[in-house]
């Protein structure tokens, strides 16, 4: 694991960092998801868990150009177990965005007001966040037909015999009820029935659940109904899935007509007509947490208009009008051992605070981020003082805190406990892997010092060579199976030219190489000759890549998966695109201004492409691979059957009867490409009132021009 990425302060990642730790959070929450909803088992608690999901949140609100394919905010759950059937939801069971602070809870309120083009706080409804399984349960007739889990969103499991057990979840409904119902809540355990049942699964077998939610989910998943049936599983309503008919016009009613029909819902459950009254319910919920009868981590807040919920729809995996207001993590306190510094693939040395090993939110850790080095002197951003201006010393006792990072960050020092010899940290000015100078430069448009010292070693310093190969052959690069990190340290350490890997066309040449030199890959330890051949043909495999597997690859500054892809699907071929980053480099007019009519590409983007391709040795090393691989074109964009798919669309002006952000969602739920600017590949210009420039240089190519009202014509019905 990279200590550069998982420790810089969001504001002070580069996009490589950025892309770098987005790939690592990917597979580390891909992980955690399998163990907590497809085996009940994990390894870290729930406030380590946000945090990890909330850093790769905070990372992609920074760089959206970055997001993934299989980025955790595009995914829900985890895919089913192959022990139970699997049951396809007609409405997916996505999850929910989280808040963690009034500023969190200010900022989902506004981007809601903004959706809706209003400056009216719209009624909230506010309830407990229930810590249980998600649950969905299917009425034909008035008759519980199915019960599924979650699963990944789109799929869940089939628990109907287990769930029919459960004493509180109806087997029918009344005669109102429609044709078709699908009810949805948490299946949870109290804890007065948690401690009773541990208490008998103690003197049964000697086997204990760590918490009720395990035990909720472990007790649910059983192949034999009459263990689950033996087993004190409780229920509470609070949303819905496919329906027949509406039931009513808000989510507070709807949750209402679940009680007339005897499901628990949560008598905590209010309306809210302010951010001031969902905080005042936030704050009393978080005071009776503690004498709730079940456990609960936060508060959910809904938009109660199902009218507005309409409106507002949903991104890939939550909804826009919902989110979940998180409790605070914990804190804990321990001693600082030692201060580290890691180098990172661009150089930054990255500052780790080595600790007596704490418990802290239910995990045991023994390392804490520091940042940089101003963040140990007591410097927080803009030069203010942060911690009082108390400086992190060598056996200083510290509290730390698992939150808002992947690993703890030292919140504070207690500087009543200080040793009388501790001595202020020197930050060191030469690189510890090379011996480079480490220098922190100036930026350029601010003119203000990086937060972040690094090493001037470029290419000759090992921890930024060894880092941009595994970054090379990385799983959203060329994905190269049997190289993995400690693959290429061993190669990368080696000091027979036949076998060595210092760039990346030497993977490519490795094969060559070996056969021709006196030493056998077979003759190391775990280089068998199974595993050579299987090496070797994974390579092979490789040499027809996808472009923007090619272009992440690169390591471009700023480049990270996202605006890979955005770049390949802009220009098609590798031909196209080299030859345009040529010219690019070269500063011509007309291809940095098609560069910049890429939707999600800009200044910063443009600056890093042709700063990459300007330097001749670049382009060498980009040649030398060329001729060991073979780029494949980009796939063509996915068509539907709406009048837009495939078209680039640029809309301007001031639009009148929907926003600027449901605009732009609904041109590409239809399949279009939405562009910031207008270029020679344009096809349709959407100008309201206001339209400028855009307006005239579409005027200017002769491309199709079209107000919203025939805007909103052309889509009708899609």
């Amino acid at each position: 694991m990279s200590a550069e990425t998982n420790s810089i302060p969001v504001e002070d990642l580069t996009q490589d960092e950025a892309a770098a730790e987005l790939q690592r959070l990917a597979a580390e929450i891909a992980h955690h998801d399998e163990l907590y909803h497809a085996k009940d088992a994990p390894e870290i608690s729930d406030a380590a868990y946000d945090a990890l999901r909330g850093r790769n949140r905070e990372i992609e609100a920074r760089f959206p150009e970055l997001v993934r394919s299989d980025s955790p905010s595009l995914t829900v759950g985890a895919p089913v177990s192959e022990v139970f059937s699997e049951v396809r939801h007609v409405r997916p069971m996505l999850s929910l965005d989280n808040l963690f602070s009034e500023a969190d809870l200010h900022d989902f309120v506004r981007q809601v007001r903004s959706f809706l083009g209003t400056t009216d706080t719209p009624v909230f409804t506010a309830e407990p966040k229930i810590d249980g399984l998600s649950m969905s349960l299917r009425y034909v007739d008035r008759r519980l037909v199915t019960a599924a889990t979650r699963g990944d969103g789109t799929t869940g499991e089939n628990v109907t015999a287990n769930i029919r057990t459960i004493a509180e979840i109806p087997n029918e409904l009344p005669a109102d009820a429609p044709d078709v119902v699908e009810v949805r809540g948490e299946v949870y355990m109290k804890k007065a029935d948690f401690a009773a049942l541990n208490e008998r699964m103690m003197n049964e077998s000697g086997r204990l659940f760590a918490n009720p939610r395990n035990a909720a989910a472990g007790s649910l998943r059983q192949l034999d109904p009459k263990v689950t049936a033996g087993r004190p599983l409780s229920f509470f309503a609070y949303a819905w899935g496919d329906l027949s008919e509406p039931l009513a016009r808000t989510q507070y009613d709807t949750v209402m007509r679940f009680a007339d029909w005897g499901f628990p819902v949560n008598p905590l459950m209010v309306r809210c007509h302010s951010e001031e009254e969902l905080l005042a319910h936030y704050r009393l919920i978080e005071s009776q947490r503690a004498d709730l009868g079940y456990d609960i981590d936060g508060v959910v807040y809904k938009v109660d208009s199902l009218a507005l919920q309409e409106r507002l729809g949903f991104r890939s995996r939550s909804p826009r009008w919902a989110t979940a207001h998180k409790f605070p993590a914990e804190r804990a306190s321990t001693t600082v051992k030692a201060i580290e510094i890691q180098v990172g693939r661009t150089g930054a040395l990255t500052p780790v605070a080595k600790l007596e090993p704490v418990t802290v939110g239910g995990v045991v850790v023994s390392n804490a981020t520091l940042h940089n080095e101003d963040y140990i002197k007591g410097i927080g951003q803009d030069g203010l003082p942060l911690r009082d201006g108390r400086d992190i010393r060598i056996g200083d006792t510290v509290v730390v805190q698992r939150a808002g990072d992947v690993i703890p960050q030292v919140v504070d020092v207690l500087i009543e406990k200080r040793p009388d010899d501790a001595a202020p940290y020197v930050f060191p000015t030469l690189c510890p892997r090379c011996g480079s100078h480490a220098t922190r430069e100036i930026n350029e448009k601010t003119g203000k010092i990086d937060a972040v010292r690094r090493c001037t070693g470029g290419l000759i310093c090992p921890a930024q060579q060894v880092e941009s190969l595994k970054h090379f052959v990385s799983r959203h690069a060329f994905d190269i199976e049997g190289l993995g990190d400690k693959q290429i340290e061993f190669f990368h350490a080696l000091e027979d030219e036949h076998l060595a890997i210092r760039t990346p066309v030497d993977i490519f040449t490795l094969a060559k190489r070996e056969a021709t030199g006196l030493n056998r890959l077979s003759n190391f330890p775990g280089f068998g000759a199974t595993s050579v051949r299987n090496l070797f043909e994974s390579i092979e495999a490789r040499r027809r890549i996808d472009l923007h597997r090619l272009i992440f690859g690169l390591g471009i500054r700023h480049i990270g998966e996202g605006n890979a892809k955005l770049l390949a699907r802009a220009y098609g071929s590798w031909d196209h695109f080299y030859d345009a980053m040529k010219k690019t480099s070269a500063r011509d007019p007309e291809t940095l201004a098609e560069l910049d009519a890429i939707d999600g590409v800009g200044a910063v983007v443009i600056e890093a492409l042709t700063d990459f391709f300007g330097e001749d040795h670049n382009r060498a090393a980009i040649d030398a691979l060329l001729e060991e691989i073979a780029p494949l074109d980009a796939e063509a964009p996915v068509t539907t059957n709406s009048p837009v798919a495939g078209k680039t669309v640029v809309f301007t002006g001031s639009l009148e009867k929907m926003t600027r952000d449901e605009a732009k969602a609904t041109a590409e739920r239809l399949g279009a490409k939405v562009a910031g600017s207008v270029s020679k590949k344009t096809d349709l210009v959407v100008a309201g009132p206001g339209a400028g420039s855009k307006l005239a240089k579409a005027s200017e190519l002769g491309i199709e021009v079209i107000d919203e009202d025939a805007w909103l014509e052309r889509i009708k019905g899609l």
